[in-house]
């Protein structure tokens, strides 16, 4: 940018406006023109009620400058509908507690601006705000994810050494950390089609917890062996790699070449592979199956 105003001081291409169209071929839109710059009236549905009998109710608001979806939402609790049910705690994208579909995109509520939303919705058509159809709903945007800790509960933890006398790489700290960046929105899980569609929840763990068993596989002084429970208990087989779940992740996590790939490397060297087997027989290894 600098070079090219040293170049051609005429054309004044220090300036964003300039910038954007001559270097990116995209011309700058105010925030003005999306949602008004004193306020601009959208339109909302928002799936209210418990259960079977929840139906979409319409609702309209006058837009202030910066607003997410979550300030939307307290507004209308404020203005229209004080019993309306929203899960959130830190609006800071951190707790993973504000989780909907925002026009059917599994989306944090409080990290969507609304310049974003308002930009995508056609002209006219509200914005439609549900929550997660992966799990049960109980009221208004608010569902039951307490499946995602059942099945928590059930993997083995960290099985360490008992003397203090250890050591790792910072490489293999940062492996184990990046998981550890999860913030249990569990948009991952709502996305997952093994889960949305055919609703297989006994039979595979999802890919929060995959990232979980990840975690504690990878943790350089874990010993315990969970291979036959990812495979068998788990389901990891049921993973078909679309790579959903890393698509939606707020936290950035590579879910599924970082966590679930790795899962399903180790369950193929323990079940499929004709060498490693050879090489057990040959070194008399003894794993479980």
């Amino acid at each position: 940018m600098i070079a090219a105003h040293l170049l051609n001081p005429d054309r004044r291409s220090y300036k964003m406006d300039l910038l954007s169209i001559d270097y990116l071929d995209y011309e700058m839109i105010p925030i003005e023109n999306l949602i008004g710059k004193k306020g601009k009236n959208q339109k909302f549905k928002v799936l209210r009620g418990e259960g079977d009998e929840a139906e979409m109710e319409d609702y309209e608001l006058e837009l202030d400058e910066g607003m997410v979806i979550l300030d939307c939402m307290h507004r209308i609790q404020y203005e229209q509908e004080p019993d309306l049910a929203v899960r959130w705690n830190c609006k800071a994208g951190k707790c993973g507690s504000c989780s909907a579909e925002i026009n059917g995109r599994p989306r944090l509520m409080c990290m969507t601006r609304m310049s974003d939303v308002v930009a995508e919705t056609p002209e006219g058509k509200p914005i439609e705000i549900r929550p997660m159809k992966t799990f049960p709903h109980i009221k208004d945007l608010v569902t039951d994810v307490s499946w995602n800790y059942d099945v928590a509960q059930r993997i083995a933890p960290i099985n360490g050494p008992e003397t203090m006398d250890w050591e790792f790489n910072q490489l293999e700290a940062d492996r184990v950390q990046h998981f550890r960046e999860c913030i249990e929105c569990f948009l991952c899980v709502n996305t997952c089609h093994v889960l949305r569609d055919h609703e297989m929840f006994d039979d595979f763990a999802g890919p929060r917890n995959l990232v979980r068993l990840a975690q504690y596989e990878m943790h350089p002084l874990d010993t315990e062996d969970r291979v036959p429970e990812i495979k068998k208990e788990f389901g990891i087989e049921y993973c078909n790699i679309t790579r959903c779940c890393t698509e939606v992740c707020p936290a950035g996590i590579q879910i599924t070449d970082d966590a679930i790939i790795q899962l399903k490397e180790r369950v193929v060297d323990r079940y499929y592979d004709p060498l490693q087997r050879i090489w057990r027989t040959i070194t008399r290894q003894k794993v479980r199956y």
